[in-house]
């Protein structure tokens, strides 16, 4: 936990707390929807400063963590095709999958390589044009127009040699689902940074109009996410629930419209699965027909047999916001990030790795 005497602006930080702590006048479940949000509230310690009856719980804003098992399961097959590149971002790399994960696939003679951009596999497949390349396409609407501009690239420059396995997905829809389902209550939504950035926020109206619930856009200093908590509790003691930005340095209601575009011209919305949630209507990006060609899931038959969820994790619950990450007998014993049991402890915005790196108070 960081001492708020080093917050970039510690007196606004500060006086922010006092203001919230007046707001506070009765009991507020809020859900930092994104993980960086999440690792940033434990890093600085938000929790400790807001009231006792402020309650914080996570998302499923991590593209990792919710890409579904069988997904998983999917990509390590597509892996063991006789030649076949896949390129991926280093967090997939230890995912587990049912029996195996792509590093175990990369050490068993695999082709699985790291990359850090969408535009570097692009150019694997340049380099290596006797072999199919093939970039693990997981991602929200922040990531999602570095694909497009990959398909569309290999595209123009015709590469004929490269696919996305798309496996990014969509916010709105998966918000949707979680109030449709009714397990938790939520007083408010911080809802995430950088995919408003590209999004904008008006595809959260919804939540507002339908669910009398408000919202607020936040980055991702301490002062931004304070703010959204105070914008949220004077929507509460109003009762006037609404959207609001709290970051507009980076976010508009409109969002980024030329990435917009582009990924309406790459992509359409199909169902996806989130793992924990299940399949979600409208939530995932499917290549469109006119770029079929550069479609690995039209390409290859991939086919692994049914898919099994690690015994005794519950990441699928943390995802949900039902559990905290020290509710799951793993956590910090059989499941660490040196050793992750489930892909919450893997990726950097999963909030059990988070908990982990950070804790929580005087401990995990």
């Amino acid at each position: 936990m960081q001492p708020v005497n080093d917050f970039r602006d510690s007196e606004l930080a500060l006086a922010l707390v006092e203001k919230i702590k007046r707001r506070a006048q009765g009991p507020a479940r809020l859900m930092e929807f994104c993980g960086s949000h999440t690792a940033a509230i434990l890093k600085f310690g938000l929790r400790q400063l807001l009231p006792p009856g402020v309650e914080m719980l996570s998302g499923p804003g991590c593209p990792v963590c919710v890409t579904d098992q069988a997904d998983i399961d999917r990509a390590i097959e597509l892996a063991r095709v006789p030649g076949l590149v896949l390129c991926t971002f280093g967090d997939m790399l230890k995912v587990p999958g049912t029996y195996s994960s792509l590093q175990q696939a990369r050490a068993e003679g695999c082709d699985v390589r790291m990359v850090y951009s969408t535009l570097d596999a692009v150019e694997i497949a340049v380099a290596n044009p006797e072999k199919p390349v093939v970039f693990l396409g997981v991602g929200f609407e922040t990531t999602a127009p570095t694909i497009a501009a990959s398909i569309a690239q290999a595209s123009s420059r015709k590469i004929k040699n490269y696919s996305v396995f798309s496996l990014a997905k969509l916010c709105p829809p998966v918000m949707k689902a979680l109030l449709d389902g009714g397990e938790i209550k939520i007083d408010g939504i911080i809802c995430p940074g950088h995919v408003s950035a590209i999004i904008g926020s008006k595809p959260y109206e919804f939540i507002p109009r339908d669910y009398n619930i408000g919202c607020v856009v936040a980055g991702f200093e301490p002062v931004d996410i304070l703010m959204a908590v105070d914008r949220l509790l004077a929507q509460i003691e109003s009762r006037a629930p609404a959207v609001e930005i709290a970051y507009g340095r980076t976010v508009s209601p409109e969002g980024n419209l030329i990435a917009q575009q582009l990924l309406y011209e790459i992509f359409e919305p199909q169902p996806a699965r989130w793992r924990g949630v299940g399949e979600v209507r409208g939530s995932g990006y499917k290549i469109r027909e006119k770029y079929s060609e550069f479609d690995a899931e039209r390409l290859f038959v991939i086919n692994p047999g049914p898919a099994k969820e690690p015994a005794g994790c519950r990441c699928g619950d943390v995802l949900r916001g039902l559990i905290r990450p020290t509710g799951c007998p793993l956590f910090g014993r059989a499941c660490t990030p040196e050793r992750p049991v489930g892909p919450c402890m893997v990726s950097g915005e999963g909030a059990c790795a988070s908990y982990y790196l950070f804790g929580e108070g005087d401990g995990r």
